[in-house]
C-alpha cells in the first residue's frame, strides 16, 4: 500500500450500521450484548468481587482447613473418609462461594433492573427481547462464577487440598451449583415489586441454613434426621458431594453421583424457564 493510500484509509470516516442492520444484529446477538453491559458494570467494582467471591472463602479455608484442621486431624481423620479435614472442606467452600455469589447477583441487581434504576427497560426499547435480557444477565454472572471458582481452585491447589487429577472439574460443578440455586431465585426476584426485606430473609433463612446443614463442615450423615433433609434438597450438598468425588476420589454409589448431576441440572432448567416467563410478564406491563 502506498503512503497516499494509507493516509486515505486512515482518514476514512467511521460509519455506523444502518438501523436495519443494527436491529438484525441485536435480534441475533442481543443476549451477548446485554452480557457485555453487565460485565462492564461489574468491572467497576472488580476488587469488591474478588474480595467477596475469593477472599472470603479463602479466609474460611485458612481458618477451618488449616487452623481447626490441626485439631480435627489429630482425633478424627477416619470420620472424613481417610482424608485430611482441609481436603474434605475445600470442595464445600468452593461450591458455597458460588451459591452465595448467586444469592447476591440474582436478587438486588434484578430488583434494580425492574424497580430502582429500571436498567432492563432501556435495552428492551431496542429490539432486545425480555428473554435475551435475562439470558445476558445470566451469561455475565455465569462467567463470574467460573472466574472466581477458577481463582479459588488455584488457591485450593496451592494448599494441596485437591489431590485428585480431576479436581479442576470442581470449577464446572461450582458454576452449575450457582446456577441451580440462582436461577429459581432470579425468577422469584423478578416477581418482587416492592422491597420489604424479602432478600434479607432469603439470606438469613435459606442461604445460611443451606450453608451450615449441607455437609459443608462435617459429613451429612452425622446430622440428626430432623435437619438432614435440608442437605438432601440443597444445591450446596449435591454440588459438594460431586466436588469431593472429583477432588479426591470420594467413594459413593454411581447412581448417587448421577442423581447429584440431574438434581442440579433440573433446578437450573426449571429456574431458567420460570425466569423467562417472569421477565416477559414484567416487561409486557
Amino acid at each position: 500500500m502506498t503512503e497516499k493510500a494509507a493516509l486515505t484509509a486512515q482518514a476514512a470516516p467511521l460509519r455506523a450500521h444502518s438501523p436495519a442492520v443494527a436491529a438484525a444484529k441485536a435480534r441475533k446477538w442481543g443476549a451477548f450484548y446485554y452480557a457485555e453491559q453487565v460485565l462492564r458494570v461489574m468491572k467497576g467494582y472488580g476488587w469488591t468481587i474478588v474480595m467477596y467471591g475469593v477472599g472470603q472463602p479463602v479466609a474460611y479455608l485458612f481458618a477451618m482447613g488449616v487452623g481447626l484442621a490441626t485439631l480435627v486431624d489429630t482425633n478424627s481423620t477416619a470420620a472424613f473418609g481417610g482424608v485430611s479435614y482441609l481436603v474434605f472442606i475445600a470442595p464445600a467452600l468452593l461450591i458455597s462461594a458460588a451459591v452465595m455469589t448467586a444469592a447476591n447477583e440474582f436478587t438486588f441487581p434484578v430488583m434494580d433492573g425492574f424497580k430502582w434504576r429500571r436498567v432492563y427497560y432501556g435495552p428492551h426499547a431496542s429490539p432486545l427481547t425480555p428473554e435475551q435480557i435475562a439470558a445476558g444477565h445470566i451469561i455475565a454472572v455465569t462467567l463470574r462464577f467460573a472466574l472466581q471458582s477458577a481463582i479459588y481452585f488455584a488457591v485450593v491447589a496451592l494448599f494441596g487440598a485437591s489431590p485428585g487429577g480431576w479436581g479442576w472439574v470442581s470449577i464446572l460443578v461450582a458454576t452449575l451449583a450457582g446456577l441451580s440455586f440462582g436461577l429459581p431465585l432470579m425468577a422469584y426476584a423478578a416477581s418482587v415489586k416492592e422491597d420489604k426485606g424479602q432478600f434479607a430473609m432469603v439470606m438469613r433463612f435459606i442461604v445460611m441454613p443451606l450453608f451450615l446443614f449441607s455437609g459443608t463442615f462435617f459429613p451429612l450423615d452425622t446430622l440428626p434426621l430432623s435437619v438432614r433433609w435440608i442437605g438432601w434438597i440443597s444445591p450446596i450438598w449435591h454440588g459438594t458431594e460431586l466436588g469431593r468425588v472429583f477432588s479426591y476420589g470420594y467413594q459413593e454409589a454411581p447412581l448417587l453421583t448421577v442423581t447429584h448431576i440431574v438434581f442440579l441440572l433440573g433446578l437450573a432448567v426449571v429456574g431458567w424457564i420460570l425466569t423467562k416467563r417472569q421477565f416477559v410478564k414484567r416487561m409486557a406491563g
